[in-house]
């Protein structure tokens, strides 16, 4: 019964309608928006000139504002600003004669949500000022899930004082007040999205969405529908208009994980959004404008791509205006302490058990190689934590891939003989090691397929759980 009341209050909340500030010198604009705003649901103000409007905004405070560009007093462009200065959440929708693309522009780069020519349709008006509605509802549901994120599990950032770390906090400083497109490089597993959201929090935009998209993830027949939004209709399956991620990003931040397995096709509609910021739905006519921040990722080597027509060139030189390198875990070693600390304590806020470690676990875990870096870090701690019952987490309580080096090692100086498969591992993780865990480049030195040398670790892992 509780639940149903506050579904409703919600509902009631989200069905209020906008509330609207409309200012144009046409008389008979003014007219016509004082009966036909409240009669697609949404409260209106009208005003006849840029200086009243202004002083409209001192008064009360809007969802969105209607404005025309040439107005007398104040122009449409200082309205926005106006309204933007005295609430950065205010939505703005544009109207001008000048059916110009600059205009177009100039009024995005002040916050503009989107504009409509001279003369346009009440159909049209409607459309955008539902999707104005759409966003506010996205972006404070947005809103209330990150702050229960943060309760639960503390705001996200980046651990350790490692060289490597210290150069990407600094870079992150330096990059994160500009509006610049960033690429992060890095391997699977490092934390590239942990540096876009810094890249988020510390920028202008840190009160707007911040949206993650995994590029590979996306079915590639879904990708621009789920990028752009489409129309009801628009194809086989699209029973109701949809708006795009970068719809729901804007004025915020956009985070392209994994770029390199974006489709060729779709790279060519991405380079058109950096270049203009301009979006299409997929079965539109008309472009919609946005104002979003990209912050690309990858672990792949886009020069590599290009030189084998897999990416595109022009689109490279877009996305990576300013570079940011997160290097792996093995390469950091003096952070894991304190990265072990941090994962216990994520442990403990979920109801986890999270005892500290001993030295021999603490060796275990500085000696091992880390091919999925600190993704894996942090499903090892999980797994010791499971085993652990009570006392401190020893080396016995961590994968059995973490401590079947240190027993490795040890029988290769120990004196007698040594068995076949000891040397056999002892030769694999060395070429592990050598090429920073890539599991490809180790078989290819060895001279085995990639399939042999996964079965050969899969059945020292269940050796050892046996034994």
């Amino acid at each position: 019964m509780t639940t149903t009341k506050s579904s409703t209050k919600s509902d009631a909340r989200e069905n209020q309608g906008l509330a609207l500030l409309f200012a144009d010198d046409e008389r008979s604009l003014q007219e016509l928006m004082k009966l036909e705003i409240p009669r697609m649901g949404h409260r209106v103000t009208v005003c006849p000139d840029g200086l009243t409007a202004a002083a409209a905004l001192e008064l009360q405070n809007f969802d969105c504002i209607l404005v025309d560009l040439d107005m007398p007093g104040l122009h449409g462009i200082e309205v926005i600003a106006k309204a933007k200065e005295l609430s950065p959440d205010v939505e703005a929708i544009v109207l001008t004669g000048k059916s110009s693309l600059d205009t177009a522009i100039a009024a995005l780069r002040h916050g503009a949500f989107d504009y409509l020519t001279k003369p346009c349709k009440l159909v049209e008006i409607e459309a955008l000022l539902n999707r104005v509605q759409e966003k506010r509802q996205l972006t404070q549901k947005y809103r209330a899930l990150k702050r229960r994120l943060e309760r639960i599990e503390g705001t996200p950032r980046l651990v350790g004082n490692s060289l490597g770390m210290e150069r990407v906090r600094a870079l992150i400083t330096k990059v994160a007040p500009t509006q610049s497109t960033v690429l992060i490089l890095g391997e699977t597993g490092t934390g590239k999205e942990l540096v876009a959201r810094a890249v988020h929090d510390q920028s202008s935009r840190a009160d707007m969405p911040f949206v993650a998209v995994n590029c590979g993830a996306l079915p590639e027949t879904l990708i621009e529908s789920e990028l752009f939004g489409h129309r009801k209709g628009s194809f086989t399956g699209a029973d109701e208009h949809r708006v795009g991620l970068f719809e729901v990003a804007h004025c915020g931040t956009i985070f392209l994980d994994e770029i390199g397995e974006l489709p060729k096709a779709m790279q060519a509609k991405l380079l058109r959004v950096l270049e203009n910021g301009e979006i299409r739905r997929v079965g539109e006519n008309k472009p919609t404008m946005v104002d979003v921040r990209v912050v690309c990722a990858t672990h792949r080597d886009l020069q590599e791509m290009v030189a084998e027509s897999e990416f595109r060139e022009d689109l490279v030189y877009r996305i990576n205006t300013f570079e940011i390198y997160l290097p792996p875990l093995r390469e950091r070693i003096d952070d894991i302490p304190e990265l072990a600390a941090h994962l216990l304590s994520r442990l403990r806020s979920k109801g986890g058990v999270g005892p500290a470690l001993t030295l021999d676990a603490l060796e275990a875990l500085k000696s091992h190689v880390w091919p999925g870096n600190v993704r894996e870090l942090a499903n090892a701690i999980e797994h010791a934590t499971i085993l652990c019952d009570s006392g401190p987490i020893s080396a016995d309580h961590l994968p059995a891939q973490l401590h079947r080096r240190q027993l490795i090692g040890a029988a290769a100086v120990r004196p007698g003989p040594v068995s076949l498969r000891d040397l056999e591992m002892q030769a694999i993780y060395q070429a592990l090691e050598r090429h920073g865990g890539s599991k490809p480049k180790a078989a290819d030195e060895l001279g085995i397929s990639l399939k042999t040398l996964y079965n050969k670790l899969n059945a020292v892992s269940e050796l050892e759980k046996s034994a």
